[in-house]
């Protein structure tokens, strides 16, 4: 799939390139001298250039290129998931060392009791120390 990928962004890129380069090639509307002053084939069915040439032509064909490899990078570039979502996701997992409680000595073979530590209840709201008072809020 990456490869793909690859393959497409060359294909626009060199796309790009060629529309640049034939569109700097070919000489506009009023490039002509008699064009200016209305001589020429002005009142033509095509204007005063012609019909389209060979590299307006090519110009449509390299658009059109450019614009097939712009929608397939925007189809396969939306369905690319991320194979991990960062550099910390690969990190090896360290075991836990034991705690020891404090005064006692645990060896790796013996594990220490683990002190209880009350349960908080969620749901109570302590009250602050001391009430604020609106003598405290002012600034002096």
């Amino acid at each position: 799939m990456n490869t793909l990928l690859t393959i497409i962004v060359v294909v626009q890129v060199l796309s790009a390139l060629a529309i640049i380069g034939l569109v700097l090639l070919q000489h506009g509307k009023g490039a002509d001298m008699g064009a200016a002053f209305g001589s020429g084939a002005s009142g033509s069915l095509f204007g005063a250039t012609g019909s389209s040439n060979f590299l307006s032509k090519t110009t449509g064909v390299a658009a059109a290129v450019f614009f097939s490899a712009t929608l397939a990078l925007a189809f396969f570039g939306g369905r690319h998931t991320a194979t991990s979502a960062g550099v910390m996701d690969n990190l090896p997992v360290a075991p836990a060392a034991p705690v020891s409680a404090p005064g006692t000595s645990a060896t790796p073979s013996v594990a220490a009791p683990v002190a209880s530590v009350p349960a908080t209840n969620a749901n109570t709201v302590s009250a602050p120390a001391t009430p604020a008072s609106q003598a405290n809020q002012i600034p002096k």
